[in-house]
């Protein structure tokens, strides 16, 4: 297949570009590299064609036109909730006005579906958990009201369009190349910060509690969704609630470092607790994940580590 990854100079946008190319899949990445979303040209292979453009650039028509993909899979957003709180018409402009071009010239151009990276976020602090995919979606951020806005934006182009989609609403994704020094991430921003020997920040009373799913697995859920999951929307997750204090005692018997502890408030807009049972989306799309959160934050680690120069 022909596939357009928007956001696949990122974090996990690169990582489906590799399960994609795996596959192999013909693939073409469009990012704008902005600094605050982890884009870099470093993590497109060279052999990967790489369009240096915004989501909101109507000129992504003509690329599309030009590569005729019969994939979407739209990974480029503004992804962080802090920033999104600071800046809720930014963070809409990315993930609302950018989702609809990019729909728009999906749709003009024979775009068979869009597989669209959507977020947990989009349930907030649920009454109940685990949250399946039938909770009710309550956002608590300006980041989880412009991810639940997109899956609604998607079930109207396939009703009103015939553009096909599966919405993928990830729990907390971490793994090698997820940026260190950004503000969403904690297992990587904390890792640099062990491996700098430098304080870390835990805000709230860090027992707030997240569902942490490793990237390769994602990547596995992307390539599972390009035959699967028509008009669908599936939470992605373990299953397993792990707190922030957790993450840190972890890191601590990696490393052998006690580092220092700053906390902070409660961010604006962070939910209390995630965790997911991701039951339709092992019996409609075959996934499952595999790796469990100690094995992944060392792989993690020892990824930083070797990026350091440290060794492993």
């Amino acid at each position: 297949m022909r596939i357009v990854v928007t956001g696949g100079a990122g974090f996990i946008g690169s990582h489906v570009i590799d399960a994609y190319r795996a596959a192999g899949h013909d693939v073409l990445v469009i990012d704008s590299l902005w600094e605050h979303g982890g884009g870099r040209r470093a993590n497109v292979p060279e052999n990967v064609s790489l369009v240096h453009m915004d989501v909101r650039d109507e000129a992504i028509g003509r690329v599309f036109a030009d590569f005729a993909p019969e994939i979407v899979s739209h990974h480029a957003a503004q992804h962080s909730v802090a920033i999104s709180a600071r800046d809720p018409l930014y963070d809409a402009q990315i993930n609302v006005i950018g989702l609809l071009n990019v729909l728009e010239c999906a749709q003009k151009s024979g775009v068979r579906k869009v597989i669209f990276a959507s977020s947990g976020a989009t349930f907030g602090t649920p009454e109940r958990l685990p949250i399946t995919d039938d909770t009710p979606q309550h956002p608590s951020s300006p980041y989880g009201i412009t991810k639940m806005v997109g899956e609604h934006y998607l079930r109207f182009y396939k009703a009103s369009r015939g553009l096909d989609f599966t919405a993928l609403r990830y729990g907390n994704v971490y793994g090698p190349r997820q940026d260190p020094n950004g503000e969403a991430g904690v297992i990587s921003v904390f890792i640099g910060k062990f491996l700098a020997h430098e304080p870390v920040r835990i805000d709230w009373d860090g027992d707030q509690t997240r569902d942490y799913v490793f990237v390769e697995d994602i990547a596995r859920v992307n390539l599972a969704a390009l035959e699967r999951g028509s008009g669908g929307c599936y939470v992605i997750g373990t299953g397993v609630r792990t707190s922030v204090n957790q993450i840190y005692r972890r890191l601590v018997e990696i490393t052998g470092f006690e580092a220092p502890v700053i906390h902070a408030p409660q961010r604006p807009g962070d939910a209390r607790d995630a965790q997911f049972d991701a039951t339709r989306a092992r019996l409609e799309l075959g996934w499952t994940p595999s790796t469990d959160l100690p094995d992944g934050i060392r792989a993690t680690y020892e990824y930083f580590e070797r990026l350091s120069g440290r060794g492993v």
